[in-house]
């Protein structure tokens, strides 16, 4: 027979097991993401979908990562996402056009 705590303790491992899991490679994504670097001259105006207030803030404090960006108030999750999603377009067009 195991002392209570343990037995406490193993149910709980099993019940929040999957969602340990998802959060420690959402946190693995998320260093990934931390350095990835935005170009000096990146122009803010050409991303569709980006929120006024998060364009202004980006073109105000210029950050080079990803990171950086991802920090400033005013700048949501959302616009990260949207940022992401055209830096890749970019990349795959840039790609494409030899």
């Amino acid at each position: 027979e195991l002392p209570y705590d343990v037995v406490e303790q193993v149910n709980i491992n099993i019940k929040y097991d999957g969602y340990i899991v998802r959060q420690i490679k959402q946190v693995e994504h998320y260093k990934k993401l931390e350095n990835k670097k935005i170009a000096e001259d990146f122009d803010y105006d050409e991303v569709p979908s980006l929120r006024i207030e998060a364009r202004q803030k980006l073109k105000l404090y210029r950050p080079l990562s990803i990171g950086q960006a991802s920090r400033i108030s005013g700048v949501s999750p959302a616009d990260i996402s949207v940022l992401l999603v055209y830096m890749e377009q970019m990349k795959y067009h840039k790609g494409n056009i030899k």
